[in-house]
């Protein structure tokens, strides 16, 4: 059977980029980077970026390029006889599955709230309490969330089912592209509103009195944290599109403007709340309950928020659904080259497949509120923590430790791959800081996740 490709490179970075973009850009880096003093985190978030973010994923766009399959398949064209590096590859699938068991829910979320703030229910002039009250009153209804959760898995896998250059590649450009203009479209009326100019401040003016009052110890190793879960990196999320990639360009150009795009929404997504909390008088350090309760506070209280509420649920919703079609293709395409299935079967098992697997966390905020696994914590955030803490920065260190060592692929043979085609070369003085400083910067963030 021959192996699609991407009908064109912007087809591949949006992609990409898609799978990227999500919910860790525009939920948790603008709560996290509130947390940590703002300026000083987002310095610290570019810098890890480019010195963790881009080495890893040309490697695991790499091994997929380079193998022409999804991740087990891909490890076993490239290792060498009796070695097992190919076992990650069904780790790899293992946490795609793992990640849209509650990615999904969360996905559903959004479009909840899409449709709450589309319909009227967020009305002008609504109390703090009213507006909190929705966020608890969604998470207690298990029919509500289990509709929206199935609603984003329909979606997805129907998407996937028309292929990658018709189903993906088609919807990701269409997506993507009004991605982009919303949260421009939003960014421009934060910044338009009165007093926006102290959020503004607040985020992009590096303020080290303030992250010493954090602890400059925590902002940076929070900086560090969130550069390397916003690419999905470890689980083949990426990898399965470097299997779908021509060889006409280097893939250190490729991986700059994948996670050039990734950052620019995150940091456009804190353009977007940051004004908006300061100008009305909101401290942006809310947690995970910034985007469902802080933010619909700010919204019904400004002039024509229904509208502004709707456009950035609008926007997250795509944002969220631009990952949940990503990881789908990687658990159909693992399906096609591991079992031989066809497309139509692979979409139908994974689909099922993924709605059954959704309901445990779907269930977690109401049926099965008093379930407490890993450390006391509830479903979805033993999931995350399985994903986040173990799956990513462990998938990540064994791509690594494939592509530079002599007992995996090898620094020569990864080099030379990732500087096929034109455009920006890779450095082989690099070596050195591949196979010291990088593994012992991943180490630090899967025992830290672990401690």
């Amino acid at each position: 059977m021959n192996r699609e490709n991407f009908q064109s490179r912007l087809g591949f970075i949006l992609v990409s980029a898609g799978c990227a973009i999500g919910i860790g850009n525009v939920w948790r880096f603008p709560y996290v980077a509130g947390q940590n003093g703002g300026g000083v985190f987002v310095l610290f978030y570019l810098i890890f970026l480019l010195c963790m973010g881009v080495p890893v994923l040309t490697m695991e766009l790499a091994v997929g390029r380079a193998g022409k399959k999804s991740a087990v398949q891909a490890y076993k064209a490239l290792e060498k006889d009796g070695q097992k590096w190919h076992i990650h590859g069904w780790f790899c699938m293992i946490g795609c599955l793992l990640l849209m068991m509650y990615y999904t829910t969360v996905s559903g979320w959004m479009l909840s709230y899409f449709v709450k703030f589309i319909t009227g229910s967020f009305k002008s002039g609504m109390d703090a309490d009213a507006v909190g009250g929705a966020f608890s009153n969604l998470l207690a209804n298990p029919v509500e969330m289990a509709v929206f959760m199935a609603i984003t898995v329909v979606a997805g896998f129907i998407v996937c089912s028309f292929g990658l250059q018709n189903g993906l590649e088609r919807i990701s450009k269409i997506m993507m592209s009004a991605l982009l203009v919303l949260i421009i479209v939003l960014a421009v009326h934060s910044l338009v509103l009165p007093g926006s100019g102290e959020g503004l401040r607040f985020y992009l003016l590096p303020d080290f009195k303030r992250a010493a009052d954090v602890g400059i110890g925590k902002v940076i190793t929070a900086a560090m944290n969130q550069a390397f879960f916003t690419l999905s990196l470890g689980i083949g999320a990426m990898e399965i599109f470097g299997s779908y990639m021509p060889n006409g360009r280097t893939l250190t150009g490729e991986s700059v403007r994948i996670c050039g795009l990734d950052t620019f929404v995150a940091l456009m997504s804190g353009l977007i709340i940051f004004p908006a909390c300061f100008s009305f008088g909101i401290q942006p350090d809310a947690g995970p309950s910034l985007i469902f309760v802080t933010l619909p506070n700010v919204f019904v209280n400004m002039a024509g928020g229904r509208l502004w509420g709707t456009l950035f649920f609008l926007f997250m919703t795509f944002a969220s659904f631009s990952t949940v079609i990503a990881v789908f293709e990687n658990l159909i395409a693992g399906c096609i080259d591991n079992f031989g299935w066809s497309r139509k079967k692979a979409v139908l098992f994974n689909g099922i497949l993924i709605l059954i697997a959704s309901l445990p966390c779907v269930f977690g905020y109401n049926i099965w509120s008093d379930l407490h696994l890993i450390g006391g914590r509830d479903v979805l955030d033993t999931e995350d923590f399985l994903v986040s803490n173990i799956l990513l920065p462990g998938g990540s260190l064994v791509y690594l430790l494939f592509c530079v060592s002599r007992r995996g692929w090898g620094f020569d043979n990864y080099l030379e791959e990732v500087n096929r085609g034109k455009g920006m070369k890779m450095s082989g003085k690099l070596k050195w800081y591949f196979m010291t400083l990088l593994p012992i910067l991943i180490l630090i963030i899967l025992i830290q996740g672990l401690i």
